[in-house]
């Protein structure tokens, strides 16, 4: 018998249907009418080779929508939770007609879901030619997104797009992306997900989208038009200069635990879909921390993930993924491998092997922090950066060498690489403190979020100058602004790639909340009119800064020492005194300032670019002076967190800064 590719295929006379499914005894596809309300034809489906039950229908046309209902054996204890009541959500479909809706009926054994179940829809078929991803600027600033609170309170936006994928594309969007440097937008998931049950009680909504049932298709309240406004945003950004990432979910769906709803591959072969203990094949493995844990090391599992990737960017127009809990994706039996199937696949894919990959390198498993163990042709996503950056500038002893280790790049987890640092910089992201309450709040504040406060991080390194949260105390605030600033100086001289949170660069908060998911409303939307606009145009000058001078986007890890024939060495780390920094400087407990240059290194006849960099985190002022220019040059200042006053000594650094200087043409005046 034939063996058929699993998914929707035209031809010239209809459209054949493939779906796996290991276990099931029977496997039916429902056409519906063009209301995705009433069921009009059911046809059985033969079961063909590959673990496969697959059917040709003559005469449908784009815009049908159908689902699947399985039957087989009801054995928990065994894996199987096969319910022929429950209406299925075809894992290749590249559209479905309606958002997921959590309703208890979706976890009842017996009782049928046709009225809440989004139908699949057909779509016309295309066959887009492959083009070569683009690729984003190496050491350029990636700027997170979420779509809908990016843009749902954006006065210059028109309100009919605000909340949806077209309005990332709008020319207000894309002036933002333009005025900041942007080199990569990276999208906050946008396929099709369900809110986690426990949050409509309490009148909440995930507003992250990290919780997919689909890997194709997209949310109809993000993307009412499916893939196509993806593809929009896509082309709007390329005609610009600028990539698109996409963050994707592929290491567990919203069907949950035990106790999920049945949406799609639970009720397709859950014993297939989903990683089970081997001593008990019941219970799922949570490695996710969210329920289940997609089985992306089995041959079907994997083919799904690899051909949903290549429709994204195919039909999307998408040139990389960041992969969230990425770790999932390299278990096998054995645990974490940077060889697992999927990476490979991933690899050795000619549509893929070329995209940007990032993964965010941990999971709730056990081994499940990854950091610097994923494969070359990866980025990672580095905590470690946020962590002892923060931990430096709220005051923590013994953290200059570590900060010293993140502006190098962190070859402590990146140095098997060394010729470029893989390491995804950031202070702040989507999960966690926002960047202007990292230095406001110094504990969390989720009670909001209907846990109890139980949820989220309990150490954030964070401090708040004496208030816990917002205040109208004018030194408070100033005090606060300089530290972001500084903070932010550091993200954009760092070796690495750069990830700034949107909103971040304009001071947004959270009020507290380190774990936002669930609120889709103004606590997480940005406050667009309310925005720092000063604080805005800080950040985009430290991008163009950065984008300037080699000596700060290049990738290579710092090593301190001159090489290929470089006449001076890539970094200087020096004191206050302009003199090197010595063993006893790097471990006194209490040392908090440091100084370093930065060059490009150059043969005697190249041109070097040079940079250097004081950073002052005592209580109190330091003088400085800087090692010698380039000959025939002078320092002059580029930015800096706080006022800085030239004295015959050096320059006078107030506590808590962090200034840039920049060789010019002029006499020595260091």
């Amino acid at each position: 018998m034939k063996h058929f590719t699993p998914g929707i295929h035209h031809d010239a006379t209809g459209v054949r249907f493939s779906v796996v499914s290991h276990h099931a005894t029977a496997l039916w596809l429902c056409l519906f009418d063009e209301s995705g309300n009433k069921e009009t034809k059911r046809f059985e489906m033969e079961r063909v080779p590959g673990g496969q039950f697959s059917i040709h229908v003559k005469g449908l046309k784009p815009g049908q929508k159908y689902g699947y209902r399985a039957d087989g054996a009801w054995e928990p204890w065994a894996g199987h939770r096969f319910d022929i009541s429950k209406l299925l959500v075809d894992p290749y479909a590249p559209q479905i007609d309606r958002p997921f809706q959590w309703h208890p009926d979706l976890a009842a054994k017996g009782v049928d879901t046709r009225a809440f179940a989004p139908k699949s829809v057909l779509q016309q078929p295309e066959h887009p030619k492959h083009r070569a991803p683009f690729s984003p600027t190496p050491g350029g600033l990636t700027y997170e997104v979420p779509v809908k609170a990016f843009t749902k309170q954006n006065p210059d936006i028109p309100e009919k797009l605000r909340g949806t994928l077209a309005a990332i594309a709008h020319p207000a969007a894309i002036a933002h992306f333009k005025k900041l440097g942007v080199a990569a937008v990276e999208l906050m998931p946008v396929n099709a997900w369900i809110d986690e049950r426990h949050l409509a009680p309490h009148g909440l909504a995930n507003a992250w989208g990290y919780n997919p049932v689909s890997f194709m298709a997209l949310d109809p309240r993000l993307a009412p038009n499916g893939v196509s406004d993806l593809r929009l945003v896509a082309d709007a950004l390329h005609k610009e200069g600028i990539a698109l990432i996409l963050d994707v979910v592929m290491n567990h769906t919203g069907e949950s635990d035990v106790y999920g709803p049945v949406l799609s591959f639970r009720g397709l072969d859950n014993a297939l879909y989903y990683r089970h203990h081997q001593d008990e094949p019941g219970a799922l493995i949570n490695d996710a921390g969210t329920g289940n844990t997609f089985a992306v090391d089995r041959a079907p599992v994997r083919d799904l993930v690899i051909h949903s990737l290549r429709h994204l960017v195919l039909h999307g127009g998408v040139d990389g993924f960041r992969f969230d809990l990425a770790t999932v994706l390299g278990r096998t039996a054995r645990g974490f491998s940077p060889h697992a199937p999927l990476f490979e696949a991933i690899r050795h894919d000619p549509v893929l092997g070329a995209a940007t990959l990032i993964a965010e390198p941990w999971d709730t498993g056990p081994g499940g922090y990854q950091l610097g163990q994923f494969p070359p042709q990866f980025s990672e996503w580095n905590d470690r950066y946020r962590d002892d950056v923060r931990r430096f500038w709220r005051g923590d002893p013994h953290t200059l060498g570590a900060l010293a280790t993140r502006l190098a790049g962190s070859s402590d987890y990146f140095g098997k690489w060394p010729s470029s640092s893989r390491s995804v910089n950031f202070l702040a992201a989507h999960d966690g403190l926002t960047l202007h309450d990292v230095t406001a709040y110094k504990r969390k504040h989720n009670l909001g979020n209907g846990e109890n406060d139980h949820d989220g991080h309990g150490e954030n390194f964070s401090w708040n100058h004496g208030s816990e949260g917002e205040t109208p105390a004018p030194a408070i605030r100033a005090a606060r602004l300089a530290d972001v600033k500084a903070m932010l100086i550091l993200l954009f001289v760092s070796r690495g790639t750069p990830l700034l949170t949107a909103g971040d660069e304009f001071g947004r908060t959270q009020k507290g909340n380190n774990n936002a998911y669930a609120q889709d409303n103004k606590i997480t939307w940005l406050d667009w009119p309310g925005r720092d606009v000063e604080l805005e145009k800080f950040t985009a000058s430290l991008s163009a800064l950065r984008s300037n001078h080699p000596a700060l986007c290049s990738l290579a890890l710092l090593s301190g020492e001159s090489k290929d024939g470089a006449v001076s060495p890539d970094v200087f780390w020096f004191r206050a005194d302009g003199n090197e920094m010595q063993n006893t400087d790097w471990e006194n407990p209490e040392n908090r300032f440091l100084g370093l240059i930065l060059s490009t290194g150059g043969k005697a006849k190249e041109k070097t670019d040079t940079v250097a960099i004081v950073i002052n985190r005592n209580e109190g002022r330091v003088v400085t002076k800087l090692p010698a220019p380039p000959k025939g040059r002078k320092w002059q200042m580029a930015t800096s967190s706080q006022a800085i006053v030239k004295t015959a000594d050096g320059y006078d650094l107030r506590a808590h800064s962090v200034a840039v200087f920049i060789p010019v043409s002029g006499r020595t005046n260091a």
